[in-house]
């Protein structure tokens, strides 16, 4: 595998193999890979000659500089994780060279609605971070595919909108979940659950599932089950953010029991956020 931290490296190398009519499939990471990430990996290795998988802890999405600080750092790990599946090239940029600008001067990336609405609305600025570091991903890769987990629902579909609004050639693909043994779905962030918190946190996914099972067997009060998912989640410990069904393609509130919906909630527990979501 190499490893690259400089863009115009990537780049070129990138190019060559584009100029050979190879194709290339991207993933891009924060690090502290775990099971979740080397799905998409091996989903990719699946899709395209080759493979590119990024880390690089992205300050622009972080509206909070010390959960920014606290973010795992297990690069020596990941390094052997994408060795063993068989990753050819990761790249691994620093701010610096990221953001030549200087990071309080990025014009970044605004794609209106999807981005100001729930997860848009409690992390202010998350989003436009997000688009704004994928973009340049994308500009220095050009993969033909571009591989992201569904755990970050909201963000996929920000991705997505990206791609379309700036009509850049590249297929985005979601992945399912990947969940412990107890149902919690995986994420960096449960390195940092206290024991405790390890055995509350599955709760998340039990209210998800208690709301699926309510709008499988006909359920239509629709703000009466997410009331109730959040009353369950503060009982449990959590301090919920928000517990709500969503109509699947735009995220707003269905018009209807006949739209595909997703149910996705945010809840604190300590001082960790999760979030999850369940299709319906």
């Amino acid at each position: 595998m190499q490893v690259i931290s400089g863009i115009e490296e990537v780049r070129s190398l990138c190019q060559l193999w584009r100029e050979k009519g190879e194709s290339i499939s991207f993933v891009a990471t924060m690090g502290c890979l775990h099971a979740g990430h080397l799905s998409l990996i091996n989903k990719a290795k699946f899709l395209a000659d080759h493979v590119v998988v990024s880390i690089f802890v992205n300050p622009l999405q972080f509206n909070d500089a010390d959960d920014l600080l606290k973010y795992p750092n297990t690069l020596e790990e990941d390094k052997a994780k994408l060795t063993e599946v068989g990753v050819e090239l990761l790249f691994i940029p620093d701010t610096h060279s990221f953001y030549p600008e200087g990071q309080d001067n990025v014009e970044q990336v605004e794609l209106g609605e999807i981005t100001t609405i729930l997860e848009g609305a409690h992390r202010p600025g998350h989003f436009a971070g997000v688009a704004t570091v994928v973009k340049r991903l994308f500009e220095i890769v050009q993969p033909s595919t571009a591989i992201f987990g569904e755990k970050d629902f909201q963000q996929l579909m920000v991705i997505k909108q990206l791609v379309e609004t700036f009509s850049l050639d590249i297929e985005i693909i979601g992945m399912p979940i990947f969940r412990e043994f107890n149902g919690l779905a995986m994420s960096s962030r449960n390195l940092r659950l206290s024991a405790d918190e390890q055995v509350i946190a599955p709760e998340i996914y039990r209210q998800l599932e208690f709301v699926k099972t309510a709008l499988d067997t006909g359920a239509m009060d629709f703000s009466k089950l997410e009331a109730k998912a959040s009353e369950n989640l503060l009982s449990a410990g959590f301090i919920p953010e928000y517990v709500v069904i969503r109509e699947i393609s735009t995220l707003l509130p269905p018009k209807n029991h006949t739209d595909s919906m997703v149910i996705l909630a945010a809840a604190k527990l300590g001082e960790i956020r999760l979030i999850d979501n369940l299709r319906v």
